[in-house]
């Protein structure tokens, strides 16, 4: 399998402080985080150890994506609207991507660099949807 590590993050400061939602891969830990404060929400961290298959899988969505062959340098920069990072770390490859928040597909389409940010865009969407899941199956997290 090799080295394999992936962080996802994206977050701004606004009138309820610092809101963000954060997950991070690395040797079988899969931490996750979440911190809305909207009506005094409280910071939500949970943390689960994964098996081979789900890793296999993760790794596979950010293989086929081809992210590791884009660059961010003509992706809208970090703004008061915050901000996106993501990191990946695939045998002795190593990336790290940062940019504005992105909002719709729109944002996407005007960009500079609109087929890398979609690359980009579309991978962050469905590791969120594939960790999301893995969050839900875990923890049987319910909306109040």
């Amino acid at each position: 399998m090799g080295d394999f590590y992936v962080r996802y993050y994206t977050g701004h400061q606004g009138r309820h402080g610092h809101e963000f939602l954060e997950f991070e891969y690395s040797r079988g830990r899969l931490r996750y985080a979440n911190n809305s404060n909207y009506r005094n929400d409280s910071l939500i961290r949970k943390e689960m150890f994964v098996g081979p298959l789900v890793v296999e899988q993760l790794r596979e969505l950010i293989e086929e994506s081809e992210i590791i062959r884009e660059d961010d340098e003509k992706w809208p920069e970090k703004n008061v609207g915050g901000k996106q990072e993501l990191e990946i770390r695939i045998g002795n490859q190593h990336i790290s991507f940062e940019t504005a928040k992105i909002g719709a597909l729109v944002d996407v389409q005007d960009s500079e660099d609109p087929e890398g940010l979609r690359v980009f865009y579309y991978l962050v969407q469905d590791l969120k949807c594939l960790i999301f899941s893995l969050i839900n199956l875990h923890f049987k997290i319910k909306p109040i």
